[in-house]
């Protein structure tokens, strides 16, 4: 009896297992990864359209029962379990993915004011700054999602209107974090050193500007210009206040005297003065040989400049000698009419040159800084200002733009541009608009106060986007709030005029 149970047991053990090897190919183990493909493939272009659109976070549901199925049919393939059953389950897994594509289609329209906010609290790097902040906002959208993947459309809003104010505050805390951090951290540091006692005035000055940039990107979070650059200032002015009370607890540990600081701030500038060959003097404080060592920079930066502009011209002048050479020695006539018209040509030069230098000569350096590009001449007007947002020319300015009118005509008959620019302070909108009324305020108090022809004077507004300085610095923005007059000789259209002739007629 005993014998025939185990017989009778033994029997189905084997059928089982020939069942199971019939269902499971020969080989498969060997060729699993191929087989996976087959297998998987029509599920997985449905998983990867199902992850483009985020169901995971649209349609959480449907996608957390989806990938279940998933798992269980890649672990049966792994044990080598029945063919059928692991096709089932895939089945099953690509109809829960295909009803969470469906459902992230109504979510994108009743969640789509939250999941903005939740890319825009993401790309501020949220998650890294304010970790909590951004986990709530996390949760409360899992459960708007959820709500609204089980038909309660209302609750589902509401959630994610919880969702929406978590996610924006996060976003606004990790801006504050990504500009303030730092300064925030060397602010604690100045505390525990207990900066306040010995350099109270840079602290505040630091905490002042640090409040400041902080208000300001609570005010407009997406104009973060100014906010920057406040916030280099006050960590700028944080380490300074460090430095300072370091140094006056260094000089209190060692008994120095005022004097002794103010003979070593003095030896400084001694330094400088002396690399520059400027004899020092301190005899009334520092004001003087600092003017100096200004003065002397400034001198030099000219220098510089008015190198770069002969150079430039000097360059443009052998480009068009030796150009003219080469026409010469392919043409081999008309040689005495080329000379005269290359000596035309240097003859114009040389005239355009002396102007130049009388423009340059007519303004201050205060006022205006004269440039030359190629033919053009650029007045900037570093002088001229207006009221904060406003483009309004007060009667203060006035003397400044008869030196203008004065030296547009020295060169008579020409084209004139100007040009409005400002710092990178504001929106771009706003920043284009108050460059463009600047330039059209000047270009009509040019005509008004000239003869000029209307049609040969042009006004354009650049707002921010043609910086000539850094707008992370206070000097650097004050250049680039700027108006050019940019005066288009007529050297240089009768020159363009002869090339595009000699281009006609094939002379190159």
């Amino acid at each position: 009896m005993n014998v025939r149970r185990w017989n009778l047991g033994f029997s189905i053990l084997a059928i089982t297992l020939l069942g199971a090897a019939l269902s499971y190919p020969a080989g498969a183990t060997a060729q699993q990864p191929e087989l996976r493909r087959s297998l998987f493939a029509e599920t997985d272009s449905t998983l990867a359209a199902a992850r483009e659109a985020r169901a995971e976070i649209l349609a959480p549901r449907a996608f957390e029962e989806g990938m279940k199925r998933y798992g269980d049919a890649e672990e049966d393939l792994q044990r080598g379990r029945n063919l059928e059953d692991i096709r089932t389950k895939l089945s099953e897994a690509r109809s829960h993915f295909e009803r969470a594509l469906e459902a992230t289609r109504l979510a994108n329209v009743t969640l789509g004011t939250a999941l903005a906010a939740r890319d825009d609290a993401e790309a501020a790097e949220a998650p890294r700054h304010v970790e909590e902040l951004w986990r709530k906002g996390e949760a409360k959208f899992r459960e708007a999602a959820r709500e609204l993947e089980g038909g309660d459309v209302n609750d589902s809003r509401e959630r994610a209107d919880e969702a929406e104010a978590l996610y924006r505050q996060a976003e606004l805390e990790a801006i504050k974090a990504n500009y303030l951090l730092e300064t925030w951290d060397l602010l604690a540091r100045a505390k525990d050193l207990d900066v306040r006692e010995r350099a109270p005035k840079t602290l505040e000055r630091a905490e002042e500007l640090a409040n400041q940039a902080e208000r300001l990107l609570s005010e407009s979070r997406y104009d973060t210009d100014e906010p920057r650059a406040l916030a280099q200032q006050a960590k700028s002015e944080a380490r300074h206040a460090i430095h300072l009370g370091e140094l006056i607890r260094s000089i209190e540990k060692d008994q120095l005297t005022i004097e002794d600081a103010v003979l070593s701030a003095e030896n400084e500038l001694r330094k400088i003065a002396g690399r520059m060959d400027i004899p020092a003097s301190f005899e009334e404080g520092l004001g003087v040989t600092s003017s100096a060592i200004l003065y002397k920079t400034d001198a030099y930066q000219d220098s510089i400049e008015r190198l770069i502009l002969e150079l430039a011209d000097r360059s443009d002048q052998v480009a068009n000698l030796e150009a003219r050479v080469a026409e010469l020695e392919q043409r081999l006539g008309g040689i005495a009419e080329e000379r005269t018209e290359l000596v035309r040509r240097m003859e114009a030069q040389e005239r355009l040159r002396q102007r130049f230098t009388t423009v340059e000569s007519m303004f201050t350096r205060e006022e205006a800084r004269v440039l030359r590009e190629a033919d053009d001449v650029v007045i900037r007007l570093i002088g001229l200002s207006f009221p904060v947002g406003a483009a309004t020319i007060e009667p203060g300015q006035f003397d400044l733009l008869t030196k203008v009118q004065n030296a547009i005509n020295i060169f008579p008959g020409s084209r004139i541009t100007v040009e409005g620019h400002t710092d990178s302070f504001g929106s771009d909108r706003q920043n284009q608009r108050l460059s463009q009324e600047r330039a059209d305020a000047v270009r009509r108090y040019l005509l008004a106060n000239t003869r000029l022809d209307p049609s040969l004077v042009d006004a354009l507004g650049y707002g921010e986007s043609q910086p000539v300085a850094s707008n992370d610095t206070r000097e650097g923005r004050a250049k680039n709030r700027r108006t050019d007059i940019v005066i288009h000789t007529q050297f240089g259209e009768t020159r363009c005029a002869q090339q595009r002739v000699a281009g006609q007629s094939g002379v190159r």
